[in-house]
């Protein structure tokens, strides 16, 4: 299975900015991190969301952090997505991170999460920072306060930032298929 923006047609100018029509299922967004915010629209439309910690734990190899990311995906899969499952899993995508550690622990769970994907043939596709908040605020370059502040707008009792980028970048998905004629 293909990455999203690799499965486009007609092929777009900013693939980004187009996603595919026909989705089928639950649609999860993901804010990769040592803490992960996870945002789900089942198939029938309710939005769950949250938080979840992939921190190292004590005695535990390097690995672990990563096999536990893949089983909570795989638990995601079978008890939140519903009867369909995963029609789609969109995740921020980040290019510049300001710890060396955080972008290991980034870079690791992306290819953890897209490795899963293709095994699932489940779609994904990563969508810039900067695009995720401006489409949550109005500017690309919104604090973390102005993005919580936004989902709560939303009606979303949002706790964390990770959460509430990961809402955020779900709504930025769903208003990509209204825009392309899909429901939503």
């Amino acid at each position: 299975m293909m990455p999203m923006s690799d499965m486009l047609l007609p092929a777009s100018p900013n693939p980004v900015e187009t996603v595919s029509t026909d989705i089928v299922g639950a649609i999860l967004a993901l804010d990769l991190g040592t803490m992960t915010g996870w945002a789900l629209r089942s198939a029938d439309g309710p939005i769950v969301h949250g938080f979840v910690s992939f921190r190292s734990q004590r005695f535990e190899g390097g690995g672990m952090r990563y096999l536990r990311f893949r089983r909570w995906l795989t638990d995601m899969k079978a008890t939140v997505a519903g009867p369909q499952g995963l029609g789609a899993v969109y995740f921020e995508e980040v290019r510049r991170h300001l710890g060396v550690d955080a972008a290991h622990v980034y870079g690791g769970l992306l290819a953890t999460l897209t490795a899963w994907c293709e095994h699932h043939q489940i779609p994904y596709q990563g969508v810039p920072v900067g695009t995720i908040k401006r489409h949550a605020t109005g500017k690309g370059n919104a604090s973390k306060a102005e993005i919580i502040s936004a989902m709560k707008a939303l009606g979303h009792p949002v706790t964390d930032d990770n959460e509430a980028d990961a809402l955020a970048l779900l709504h930025w998905a769903l208003a990509q298929e209204v825009v392309d004629g899909n429901h939503g």
